[in-house]
């Protein structure tokens, strides 16, 4: 497993990419240096270079042979494992060392192997196996000290008792920061996907409501060219053949389009919908919505340029609700300010100029709303376009043009 990380580290080096050794990298690295350090170390205290160092404490060091410092070599090379069998390695680490010194030979130098793997235990286990662990590490090591003839307690042993706090604080310390990192980063993804859903859900709520409403529409409308045809195919009896066909093709094709259109989106209308039983809104009832946005705190004025006349159902729907939903996002976002409302009615279209005077871009329409998307699909769905962003003169600005019918 290491093989394939090597060679990735290897290739991000050539590409000049910031080079990091897989966590076993480290683990091997490490392990090789502590154990080449402490068998050093073990092997110039077992073998001191003058004939006064060969006496410590009134007794005779003893060269240690080559297979004792095996022992020091797998203490020092588990901690290769320190990661996965954190328990494991401290027993070995402590094994090594006191057999090494069991044998009576001189190895402070191994002494520093058990802090190293007991930092790693420290890591993985609750803080109270952590304290526990560290007591007996201390313990087994002040055995070592104390019973070895070649040891008397001085300040190394002090500092080799603070390494071994050290160890087990750090390591406590650590997995503590560690938890919080992650339970941060849980948070975060968790409101990441909160946020996700609330966005989907009222992009799909918007989605079934326009739905909704284009279904009433094109149900009435489909509703009349059925019944117009079938009185007209009735009342003029004596019309030629190929426009009695027209007549009876239309309000066969009307009425079976008008059953399917029922059967696909009879799904998304709501019996409890308070509205679904109410005439569709448009832009007739303009005043009214004006009147509360005013009375909400936003002074409105509306301004209407050319002949007013009749949209389709779909369009004025949609021209109703793009109205509403700037004025809304205006009341909420916008601040003191006022708004207003420009319709301009041009031979093939309409067009909607809704601006207001408040702070602008970032607050009266956050990058990430999904009132503007749910404005442009009323738009798009009607045959026509809508962009909004700031206004020339400040303040925010929603256009819309919209055709008089849809599709034309």
């Amino acid at each position: 497993m290491a093989t394939p990380n090597l060679t990735y580290s290897f290739r991000a080096i050539t590409r000049g990419s910031r080079w990091r050794l897989p966590p076993l990298g480290v683990d091997v690295a490490l392990a090789v240096a502590v154990t080449a350090v402490t068998v050093w170390g073990c092997y110039s205290e077992s073998n001191p270079s003058t004939q006064a160092l060969r006496v410590m404490h009134g007794h005779v060091v003893t060269p240690a042979p080559a297979g004792a410092y095996l022992l020091v070599v797998g203490a020092g090379l588990a901690l290769i494992w320190r990661r996965r069998r954190p328990r494991a390695v401290l027993a070995a680490s402590l094994a090594g060392v006191l057999a090494f010194n069991a044998l009576g030979y001189v190895g402070n130098a191994a002494l520093v192997i058990p802090p190293i793997a007991l930092y790693a235990v420290a890591l993985k286990v609750p803080v109270r196996q952590s304290v526990a662990l560290g007591t007996l590490t201390l313990l087994a090591l002040g055995t070592i000290i104390t019973a070895s003839p070649f040891n008397s307690f001085g300040s190394g042993d002090i500092a080799l008792c603070a390494l071994v706090v050290v160890a087990v604080l750090g390591g406590i310390a650590s997995a503590n920061r560690r938890d919080y990192l992650a339970a941060v980063r849980t948070r975060s993804e968790l409101f990441v996907r909160a946020q996700e859903e609330e966005i989907r859900r009222t992009v799909d709520a918007e989605r079934l409501r326009i739905a909704r409403e284009l279904h009433d529409v094109v149900a009435h409308t489909m509703s009349t060219i059925n019944v117009q045809a079938g009185v007209a195919s009735y009342v003029t009896s004596d019309l030629p053949p190929a426009a009695a066909d027209a007549l009876r093709a239309i309000k066969t094709a009307s009425k079976d389009g008008l059953r399917e259109l029922r059967a696909i989106l009879a799904v998304l209308r709501q019996a409890d919908d308070p509205e679904s039983n109410q005439p569709q809104p448009g832009l007739a009832r303009l005043d009214a919505l004006v009147a509360g946005v005013s009375a909400a705190g936003l002074p409105t004025e509306v301004v209407v340029t050319g002949r007013r006349c009749s949209l389709a159902p779909a369009v004025d729907l949609a021209a109703y609700r793009i109205v509403q939903e700037s004025l809304t996002n205006a009341v909420r976002h916008a601040g003191p300010a006022t708004a207003t409302v420009h319709i301009t009615y041009n031979h093939h279209d309409v067009r909607l100029r809704i601006t207001d005077t408040g702070h602008g871009p970032s607050a009266a329409f956050p990058s990430a709303g999904h009132g503007l998307i749910g404005m442009r699909e009323r738009a798009a769905a009607a045959g026509g376009s809508l962009s909004a962003g700031p206004a020339t003169n400040g303040g925010f600005e929603v256009t819309a043009l919209l055709p008089k019918a849809p599709g034309a």
